[in-house]
């Protein structure tokens, strides 16, 4: 054995606490903790949306790539695209109105002592969120269908009113795509709603009854005045995902609708880059349409006040 070959020694406990301690150290800690966000983030989010603008300003073909300049973007302002925002529009201001309003009203009845198994409540309302899109979509097809004999039209037989053709006006097209939203995400929104409830203080409730306060008083002066920031957070939620929504439209008309009533900024970009093969278009289409839900979101968080600070 040679008497100069140095011999590996076991670390002791001492030493391999010392990596734990710098993990844990206060400057380290933080970093630790938010680096799966951070990695996330530019692998998923940061680096697709950079590749996106990059493939905005290309003619995309397989195994070709060319770049054209502006010409995506001058080709975006069209008649379809108008009618894809409008559309996307209108199922906007729709679903954050039905979204927030309707929440908050569900919520505040929940929480009141009027209604009984509440915990059986709660649980249930998170059913159709996880419900796939696709089978409920099939469904909401099923009762909404064109002929007499759909759910939907036989209740309006029984009211002594026509029969709808559904999938094809311009009015009922927007209604079933917001119902079908709104019976997706009601019992979500609800949640958020009754868990900011239980910050509220009851003594308020006390002093506003000792001020000859009732219900609708109470529920104005005292409810919504706590309920700000999760309504914020709502609307806000609401917003983006609005603009983004491509399957509430896809589950009832697939491809294209008739006129175009059913189409949206998303499935306009599908129709384009997906069917069309238009890569470069699509990816231009998706750049506006990012740039339209940054403005409107930072807008809707200026007017909100969502910007100021606790103690102003």
């Amino acid at each position: 054995m040679d008497a100069n070959k140095e011999i590996k020694t076991p670390k002791t406990p001492k030493q391999q606490n010392k990596f734990m301690k710098f993990l844990n150290s206060k400057k380290v800690a933080p970093f630790v903790f938010v680096s799966p966000f951070i990695i996330s983030f530019l692998l998923l989010t940061l680096y697709p949306a950079i590749q996106a603008v990059v493939m905005s300003f290309q003619r995309v073909l397989p195994g070709d790539r060319q770049f054209i300049g502006w010409s995506n973007y001058e080709r975006i302002f069209n008649p379809t695209f108008y009618r894809a925002l409008e559309n996307t529009t209108i199922y906007v201001i729709l679903t954050v109105l039905v979204l927030t309003v309707l929440p908050i009203i569900f919520a505040v009845l929940l929480d009141s002592k009027m209604v009984r198994f509440k915990t059986l409540f709660r649980a249930s309302l998170f059913i159709p969120s996880l419900t796939s899109v696709i089978v409920a979509g099939t469904i909401f097809r099923m009762m909404f269908g064109e002929s007499d004999a759909a759910v939907a039209n036989q209740v309006l037989g029984f009211l002594g009113l026509e029969a709808v053709e559904w999938r094809y006006n311009s009015w009922s097209a927007m209604f079933l795509m917001v119902i079908l939203c709104s019976w997706r995400w009601m019992g979500v929104n609800i949640l958020y709603f009754l868990a900011a409830l239980q910050n509220v203080p009851k003594e308020l409730y006390e002093a506003a009854e000792i001020d000859g306060a009732n219900v609708f008083q109470k529920f104005y002066y005292v409810t919504l005045p706590f309920l700000k920031p999760i309504t914020i957070f709502v609307v806000t939620i609401s917003i983006i995902n609005g603009f983004r929504m491509f399957e509430e439209s896809f589950v009832f008309w697939e491809t294209s609708s008739p006129g175009n009533i059913g189409t949206t900024v998303v499935g306009y970009i599908y129709q384009q880059g997906i069917q069309m093969n238009d890569m470069g278009f699509g990816a231009a289409i998706g750049v506006v349409l990012m740039l339209i839900i940054f403005v409107v979101s930072f807008v809707q968080l200026l007017i909100t006040g969502a910007f100021k600070r606790g103690d102003e």
